[in-house]
């Protein structure tokens, strides 16, 4: 039997090699909406990143498909119980990105630290403004992770060896893991009290949307900041806004946002935030390995065979 492919979005060319190999592969990363629901009813399989949205409606056109396959890790833009009901396999590639991710999560930090973003504008726009610059060290202070999972566990080893000190609060860990991981373990609320950068690595689910709000702002140290390079969502952006005009804390860096690309007005635009779009991923490594890795479960699903990385909906 030949399997028709239709890859929804970019793909790194050897995992499109690999799909290639196992059938008729149609690369379309530019499909609108209608043109899927038009098209999906011929193909076994779909590949998507985070642009396409695998709805009740998409896959109820899907009539033939066998399996959905997100070239990454967070799959909150598939309807995943939707493609269980109707026996879809979804599989994932959660490794492909973790150092990606670990690594920006880190510059943004470095960025608030630095004031690197501002610098730069100020120094392109042809003033020398030293004074108005001045930085922290990420040496010696606290670093709290909510999350220690690959990506978590990354950025802890990488905050170690600049010098911060690391709590992690991870229900799914116990405490020898979390240790093991370069971290002290901490109930939630003591994370939020006691860490200067607060590091969110939490999947966006029913329980963690908007996790991180107004109670939580008011819990925090004054002076402290925010990064978020996981889900948008998990944080209550305006929350968000509100602790940073009042001062309790001093920056934030977000990657992700609740509505992408969020709208004009948005908490991005804030002047104490350093904003990027959704771009922890982006890098040419990353993409490589998300693509070979989903295309290797993707195709193992079409041949029979068990994947690795199937997302059971729990």
């Amino acid at each position: 039997m030949t399997h028709n492919i239709l890859i929804a979005d970019g793909l790194a060319e050897a995992g499109q090699a690999l799909l290639r190999s196992a059938g008729e592969v149609t690369f379309s990363p530019k499909i609108t909406p209608e043109e899927l629901l038009a098209v999906l009813p011929e193909y076994h399989a779909l590949v998507v990143r985070s642009r396409t949205k695998v709805t009740a409606k998409v896959i109820e056109a899907g009539q033939s498909l066998k399996v959905i396959g997100r070239a990454g890790v967070g799959v909150d833009n598939i309807d995943v119980p939707a493609a269980l009901a109707r026996g879809i396999t979804v599989v994932n590639s959660p490794m492909a990105a973790s150092v990606s991710v670990a690594e920006h999560t880190f510059a943004l930090m470095l960025a608030l630290a630095r004031h690197i973003p501002a610098a730069d504008a100020s120094f392109k726009q042809g003033r020398w403004e030293k004074s108005a610059f001045m930085g922290t060290e990420l040496s010696g202070k606290t670093l709290g992770l909510l999350g220690l999972g690959r990506i978590g566990a990354l950025v802890a080893n990488r905050a170690f060896a600049f010098g911060m000190s690391v709590l992690a609060y991870d229900p799914y860990l116990s405490e020898a893991q979390i240790i093991e991981r370069k971290a002290e373990p901490a109930a939630f609320d003591e994370v939020i009290a006691r860490s200067d950068y607060l590091s969110l690595h939490l999947p966006l689910t029913k329980e963690t949307h908007g996790l991180i709000n107004a109670g939580q702002f008011a819990k925090m140290k004054q002076g402290a900041r925010l990064v978020c390079a996981a889900r948008g969502g998990v944080v209550d952006e305006e929350a968000l806004r509100a602790a940073l005009d009042s001062g309790r804390l001093a920056g934030a860096a977000l990657d992700v946002f609740a509505a992408e690309p969020p709208p004009p007005g948005s908490v991005a635009a804030h002047p104490k935030v350093i904003a990027t779009p959704h771009v922890g991923a982006q890098t040419h490594e990353a993409q490589a390995r998300a693509g070979a890795a989903i295309a290797e479960e993707v195709v193992a699903v079409l041949q029979g065979k068990k994947p690795r990385w199937r997302v059971t909906g729990e």
